[in-house]
Order: structure tokens, then C-alpha cells, then sequence
């Protein structure tokens, strides 16, 4: 008998479904459903991660379309962004030739493994037929004031020469470059994500299927924050300082104000001030992450102004700049608390100033003191005037009132959420469709103009945007008056054009970004797979653009995503000698003692801990050399055995051999079944003896636990339960079982079920097997098996029973008896009888199927 041969299979079935378009979607009756994993950057290669990803979403839309539904389940590419551009300077090639390139090997790595993508629809974010629809998008958003142009603090990485989102700030340093990031002023693009915080918020709640920690923390990144605006007159001005708190409880406790290096007063007070000027220059050097506020130094400067307290005359608090106030939260001004705050605690250590605990623990008084450690939790107003007794909540309020009634502030509502800045100064990016005129200002390009298409000639010889140097490509003329006018030359942040992709994956119009019959039939996206490092700005963006859509009338939707599973890490091992440091997998072995050696020279290797498999540890195993070994399929069948999909999974060569071994025995089982089988399609027996009966019961049950894992994603209790069937098969195989009744009959329906259980972990396998059984049409076009409800269900159930909680003894008794005759069958028991000993029984408390407990 042959061996398996995964390669030729493989190639075979995927070949098949190309000829027939099996996976092209078309809006029909059938109920639809819309699978998506998260869409790859095209770094040129797949890795462990991605073969997780894409088969637990393979694994769905198969079995979804076995289900009866109509699936849409389509591939493209997150084609924009600054690794290209790099690459490009490191190997002297076009971005878009780098892209490309890397665009073509991977769809060959993804077609390898069998996934059911729908090609027809493939799509890459960096061609123009895709981009030119963004650009109208934009345009629509400027014109329904979702998208605007102002002048704003930044972070800017000097070595890249570009703006760096707060998420690609790390430890204060560019995320690529490592280079130290800079605070700087700049004219940038907007997004108004504000204009639907509370939307966002509140429709957390109706994401059901979304995982907790998921909404925990957009909920958390969204951060809504009830408060109070004040505004303290400040000696010798006119105009008060505005602030906003959340605290203003602890008022009688402020030492001192404080305003962000980027705040109106502070640059209105540096114009004739050098040294504020050079305090101010040195806050630039910091990012505008919390992170990077968090970690640093607690530093200020005095400006010599100071500010009248709100209840006290006889009060005056210094104002200072200082590095850990942000201007895009609440107004750029606080009042410090150092008693209740830690950063102001801090803060007030390092210049001397004084420390008023206002809110004491209970137990404590008005004595109560803060040495290292800021109390922030719940208590009793202290040394606070009118507010003392108070709890924190009736004291906000009390404070309010005053303030309110004083003109000095009002209740207001606050986000730490900020409007999404869009501009990037490079040049693989979608163009951002405007022109600046010196007469008319920012005009946006006609819509019969677009695509604004990149220039081709570009060069990266020198650092920064080659789009703002170009001689020819942003020298335009203006479209409202005709005078010279330059081109916007800076472009789309890349989340833009991963914003809105499953929208134009639905309705791949030519002539339009998206059709509304398309979008109203496929959207929302039923189940959406993907890292949890995109739970927040990834997935709020995309929450964002469904709403600015259904705003400019692309669409009817809510929430785009109505269902979210993030999957694990893929980890493994790490590996390194004590000459060339981290060694791959692959250059490591094991000796006859069974040590890690080098492969190469035998000498010892330190095995480290399991960590996610990444580059710069070396720790990754390359799915292709898995997949020329193996096949697809038992990569794909590892991949889901492990571990549930949203925990990490530990790669190991033993477990994908354990796999293999698995294969060739169901092949086995096929090519020499071990006794002769009725033709595929036979009627069923009228009659089948017990060990038939055994076996059809295992099936069914099977079908149905499968069934229930599939539903729940709990992959690796569906690999388990196929594994116990296939043990029924082989161990129910006997030589009377053999010439029972209905025997062979019940072997191949177990076979066949197994094989059609398999179809969407291993599709080309069981594409193979359910041909060798005799079957003439695809596995991929038959229905999902149906188990039979009456062979599922158990013959008896076993009861425990109780006296007075506990268990004197066991009953078989037919499922959903009665109460009446488990109670009266639990009494009969002698052990249930001993432990009674005589006693009256009050009563009998029966629980169907599980329990009977007798109390005496």
C-alpha cells in the first residue's frame, strides 16, 4: 500500500477548486455569512502566525458553507506603509516593486494551504484601484466635516522623518527606528472620531460575541471622564485659567497649577523669557504617549504667576509649566492635588511644595498624613471646609454647585479619546486629495481628477518625504481658480486603508468605493479573526468608519465586526550557543542522551523559555518547510489540536509528527479497509447487531459534540472527539463484530463521517479520502452530517444519590425519568437504606438526570 503522498494530493485539490471557483461568493437566498481574518502586511513570507490565523478562519467558512449558508470569505493585502519604503532604500528598489513581489510569493504560500478564499475579490490597498476610492471617501469626509486640517503636537521620529502614532512610540523611542522621539508642531489631517465617543462607548454593550477584555479595553481607551471646568483668576491678568478635573473634590488640597509646554500661556510667557524657552525646548524631546509622561521625570518651571484659590482669598497657588501635562486632554491645565495624585505627589517633592491630605481613609482623621504614596481611594473629606464629613461623591457635588453658581465653572464630560491624526510624511501611503492654494486655501481635488496617482519617479537617496521634493508631481494648478498651487504631500496613515477593506471586499464596485445592495447583503462582518494587538485602535478605527460611512450614505450599519475572536501566539522554544548567540529551530538537535546539540558541530545548546516565535530570537519554524514535509493539512490539524485558538499554542516537531502519524493511519483505514464495505450510497440495514449499534452511536454522538465544538471555536475539543471515533472504528473491529448485521454498513458510515468531520480542518485529506470511498461529488459541496437524535441520546443516565449531601450511592435510570420513581428507586438502594439508619425522611429533592438527595 502507498504512502500518503501530501504534495501531490494537495496540489491535486486545490487545482480542482480553482477550475470550479468553489469558494467564489454571490449574494443569493441562502442566509449569508461573512468570515474575515485580519489582512496580512506583504512582508514576502508567511509565518506561524499567519497559518494560525487563516486556518481557524478557513476552518469556519468551511464548515458555514457545509451549514448551508452563503459565505463570504475573501484575502488581500495591507499593502501601504513605511517597511516598504525602507526596503526600498536598503535594496534600491520601488516600493511598489518590493510590494508586489512579496504580494505574488505569498498568495502562492497561502494557495498551498488549501484556504478557501474567494481570489476573485483579492484586493491590495496600495493600487490605485483601490486607494482612488479612499480618496473620494476623503473627499466626503472633509465635506461632512469628519475629516479637517489643523495645527497640532506631534510625535516625530527624527530618524524616519515622519509622525509616529502614540502606538509605535516604544519606551519613548520610535517603534522602527529606535531613535528617541521628538514633540513637535505641525499642520496635520484629522479624523473627527470624537464626534461619536458616546456612540462608541455605549455600543460596547451590544457586542456580545466580542471577547470582554476586548471591549474592557476600548472601553478604557475611549475614556469617558465626568468632571468639572474651573477657572482660576490669575494676579495681574485678565484672562483665567481654564482647567478641567475629574478631582474637584480635593480642591481644598491644590498647592500649585500646572499647563502643558504646549499651552497658550506657557508660549505667550516664553516669547520674553529664554529660560522658559529652553524648558519648553527640552519638554519637546519627550512624546506625547501617557507612556512616555508616566515614565519620565516630574519636571516644572515657575513662571511666576499665581493663581486665586476658589474658596480661600487667603490662598494663592503657583502656576508652572510642566513636562507631565498633555494639552490635548481636558484643556491643557491642571490644579495639583499632591496628596491625592501621584504625579502630583512627585511633583510637589521635587519644589518643595506642600502636601494637604484632604480625603482620609476610613478610620483616619483629620491628622492623617501621605509619605511616599498618594492616597487615592475613597473616604471622608477632611480639612476642607464646607466639605467636611463629606463622602467623595457628595462633595463633588457641593463643589459644583458653588462653582456653578459662582461663574466660575460647569459640569463637563471629557475623553481621553483624541481625533485620529492621519497625515504621514512619506511616500508609500495613499495621497491625501487636496491642493493648497494661496488664494483659496485648501481646495480638495475634483472628483473627475481622481486617483491622485504616486509618481513613479521618486528617489530615496536623501531622508524624508520624496513626495515634498519632487520637481514636478505636487506643482498643480488650483482647481477653483487656476493660479499655481501645490499638492498635499502628505499621506494616509495606514489604518485608514484598513479601515474600511471588509466594506470594499463586499461590494468590489469599479465606479464607487462601495454598493449599497452589496453592503446592505453582506456587512456586518460575521466573524472577524485576528491578534489581540489590534483589540484597540485597529478596531475602534474600523467602528469609527462605519459610522463616518453611514453619515456620508454608504451604508445602514452599527458595528462592523458582529463577531471577534483574537487568537493566540504561536510560541516555541529558544535556542543559543556560547558562540553565535540564538540559533534557529532548525540548526538544532537532539543527542542519543537526548540534549540540544548544534546540528552542525554537536556541541551543547541552552534550551530557554517558550516565547512567541520572532525574528530576533531566531525561534520560528518556517510553515513552508512544514508544509513541503508534511502537507498543509497536518500543519493545519496542529495548528487547531493544540490548544484553544485564543490561547497562545506551543509548536513542537513532536506534535506535527504525532499528526502526520494520525494521517497515515486514516489513509490506512481507506486504501485497505479491514473488512469488505457495502458501495457508497447503499441503503441502510434494517436490522444492525450491538457492536454495529455501538459503533452508529459513536458516530452520532460524535456529529454532534463535533458539531457543538465548531460552534464554540473549541477546535481542540472537535480534534479530540475525531480522535476517539477513529479509536471506536479500529477497536470495535473484531471478528464477530465482523459478521454482525449491518456491521460494514455502520463502518463505513463511521468512516465516511469521519472523513466528512475532518473536511474543514484538513480539506484536501478528506477531499481525497471521500474519493476513494466511492463518493463522486466534492466533500466541499455536501452538506454537514445531521446526527440522529435518537442515537445520540444515551440508553441510560447515572444518577447520583445523596443523604443529606452526601453520596451513599449510584442508579441507573432511563433518561428523563420521572421524579416520582428516581426518588422511590433511590429509597430501594441498600447503601442509601444504611445511611438512613431508621430515620424518617423529610423530604426528597430530585434534579433530572443528575441528582436525588435524601434528607433525614
Amino acid at each position: 500500500m502507498s504512502r500518503y503522498d501530501a504534495s501531490a494530493v494537495e496540489a491535486k485539490w486545490q487545482r480542482v477548486w480553482m477550475e470550479r471557483r468553489a469558494f467564489a461568493a454571490r449574494a443569493d437566498a441562502r442566509p449569508k455569512y461573512y468570515v474575515l481574518e485580519m489582512f496580512p502586511y506583504p512582508s514576502g513570507r508567511v509565518h506561524m502566525g499567519h497559518v494560525r490565523n487563516y486556518t481557524i478562519g478557513d476552518v469556519v467558512a468551511r464548515f458555514k458553507r457545509a451549514q448551508g449558508y452563503n459565505v463570504l470569505h475573501p484575502m488581500g493585502w495591507d499593502a501601504f506603509g513605511l517597511p516598504a519604503e525602507n526596503a526600498a532604500m536598503e535594496r534600491k528598489l520601488h516600493p511598489a516593486t518590493w510590494t508586489r513581489e512579496n504580494i505574488a510569493h505569498m498568495r502562492g504560500e497561502l494557495q498551498a494551504m488549501g484556504l478557501s478564499y474567494d481570489w476573485d475579490r483579492e484586493l491590495a490597498t496600495c493600487e490605485p484601484d483601490y486607494y482612488r476610492h479612499q480618496q473620494k471617501l476623503l473627499l466626503d469626509f472633509i465635506k461632512a466635516g469628519l475629516a479637517y486640517r489643523r495645527e497640532a503636537v506631534v510625535n516625530w521620529d527624527p530618524v524616519e522623518h515622519t509622525v509616529l502614532a502614540n502606538e509605535q512610540v516604544i519606551d519613548g523611542r520610535g517603534w522602527r527606528s529606535g531613535a528617541p522621539v521628538e514633540r513637535r508642531s505641525l499642520s496635520q489631517w484629522f479624523l473627527r472620531i470624537t464626534a461619536f465617543a458616546d456612540e462608541l462607548l455605549a455600543e460596547l454593550s451590544s457586542l456580545e460575541r466580542w471577547p470582554e477584555r476586548v471591549r474592557r479595553m476600548q472601553e478604557n481607551w475611549i475614556g469617558r471622564s465626568e468632571g468639572l471646568i474651573m477657572r482660576f483668576g490669575i494676579a495681574g491678568r485678565d484672562e483665567p485659567l481654564t482647567v478641567f478635573t475629574t478631582r474637584h473634590d480635593t480642591i481644598f488640597g491644590a498647592s500649585f497649577l500646572a499647563v502643558s509646554p504646549d499651552h497658550p500661556l506657557a508660549k505667550d510667557l516664553a516669547r520674553t523669557n529664554t529660560a522658559l524657552q529652553d524648558f519648553i525646548a527640552e519638554c519637546s524631546g519627550m512624546g506625547t504617549t501617557e507612556e512616555a509622561i508616566e515614565t519620565a521625570e516630574k519636571r516644572g518651571f515657575d513662571t511666576g504667576l499665581v493663581a486665586r484659590h476658589p474658596f480661600r482669598a487667603d490662598v494663592e497657588l503657583p502656576i508652572y509649566v510642566a513636562n507631565f501635562v498633555l494639552l490635548d486632554y481636558g484643556t491643557g491645565a491642571i490644579f495639583g492635588c499632591p496628596a491625592h495624585d501621584q504625579r502630583d505627589l512627585d511633583f510637589a517633592r521635587k519644589y518643595g511644595l506642600p502636601v494637604r491630605p484632604v480625603v482620609a481613609p476610613p478610620g483616619a482623621g483629620a491628622g492623617f498624613t501621605v509619605g511616599a504614596e498618594a492616597f487615592i481611594g475613597e473616604g471622608t473629606l477632611v480639612n476642607s471646609d464646607f466639605l467636611d464629613g463629606l463622602d467623595v461623591a457628595t462633595a463633588k457635588r457641593a463643589v459644583a454647585e458653588r462653582m456653578t453658581a459662582a461663574g466660575q465653572g460647569e459640569i463637563s464630560v471629557k475623553y481621553r479619546l483624541r481625533d485620529w491624526g492621519i497625515s504621514r510624511q512619506r511616500y508609500w501611503g495613499c495621497p491625501i486629495p487636496v491642493i493648497h492654494c494661496a488664494a483659496c486655501g485648501v481646495v480638495p481635488v475634483p472628483e473627475a481628477a481622481l486617483p491622485v496617482l504616486l509618481p513613479e519617479d521618486v528617489s530615496f537617496a536623501e531622508p524624508g518625504n520624496p513626495l515634498a521634493r519632487h520637481p514636478t508631481w505636487k506643482h498643480v494648478r488650483c482647481p477653483a481658480c487656476g493660479g499655481a498651487a501645490e499638492r498635499e504631500t502628505d499621506t494616509c496613515d495606514t489604518f485608514v486603508d484598513s479601515s474600511w477593506y471588509f466594506a470594499r471586499f463586499a461590494a468590489l464596485e469599479p465606479d464607487a468605493p462601495l454598493g449599497r445592495a452589496a453592503v446592505d447583503y453582506w456587512l456586518p462582518v460575521d466573524q472577524y479573526i485576528g491578534g489581540i494587538e489590534h483589540a484597540i485602535l485597529h478596531l475602534l478605527y474600523s467602528r469609527f468608519f462605519v459610522r463616518a460611512l453611514r453619515q456620508c450614505g454608504y451604508l445602514d450599519l452599527v458595528e462592523p465586526f458582529a463577531g471577534l475572536l483574537t487568537q493566540g501566539m504561536v510560541c516555541h522554544e529558544t535556542y543559543r550557543d556560547d558562540t553565535s548567540g540564538w540559533l534557529y529551530p532548525s540548526e538544532v538537535t537532539h543527542d542519543a542522551a537526548g540534549r540540544a546539540v548544534r546540528r552542525d558541530t554537536g556541541r551543547p545548546v541552552a534550551v530557554g523559555r517558550s516565547e512567541a516565535m520572532s525574528k530576533s530570537k531566531r525561534n520560528t519554524v518556517d510553515p513552508a518547510g512544514i508544509i513541503a514535509t508534511y502537507g498543509a493539512d497536518a500543519a493545519r490539524w496542529f495548528m487547531l489540536s493544540d490548544s484553544p485558538p485564543e490561547r497562545d499554542l506551543q509548536w513542537t516537531d513532536a506534535g506535527v509528527e504525532g499528526v502526520w502519524r494520525f494521517v497515515n493511519r486514516l489513509w490506512r483505514l481507506v486504501e485497505a479497509p479491514p473488512l469488505a464495505l457495502p458501495p457508497a450510497g447503499a441503503a441502510p440495514p434494517d436490522a444492525v447487531g450491538p457492536s454495529a449499534l455501538a459503533l452508529r452511536r459513536a458516530s452520532h454522538r460524535t456529529i454532534a459534540e463535533v458539531t457543538k465544538d465548531l460552534e464554540g471555536f473549541h477546535f481542540n475539543r472537535a480534534v479530540a472527539r475525531i480522535y476517539e471515533l477513529v479509536n471506536a472504528l479500529v477497536g470495535t473491529m473484531t471478528a464477530t463484530a465482523a459478521t454482525e448485521a449491518g456491521f460494514a454498513w455502520s463502518w463505513r458510515e463511521a468512516m465516511e463521517t469521519t472523513v466528512r468531520l475532518i473536511g474543514p480542518m484538513m480539506p484536501h485529506f478528506a477531499e481525497e479520502l471521500w474519493q476513494r470511498l466511492g463518493r463522486d461529488r466534492l466533500l466541499v459541496d455536501e452538506p454537514w452530517p445531521v446526527a440522529d437524535g435518537a442515537l445520540v441520546r444515551a440508553d441510560a443516565v447515572t444518577i447520583a444519590v445523596q443523604v443529606n449531601g452526601r453520596l451513599r450511592a449510584t442508579l441507573e435510570a432511563a433518561p428523563d425519568a420521572d421524579e416520582r420513581s428516581l426518588a422511590a428507586a433511590a429509597l430501594a438502594l441498600d447503601n442509601v437504606q444504611r445511611a438512613i439508619a431508621g430515620r424518617p425522611v423529610r423530604k426528597q429533592i430530585v434534579v433530572p438526570n443528575r441528582i436525588v438527595n435524601v434528607v433525614v
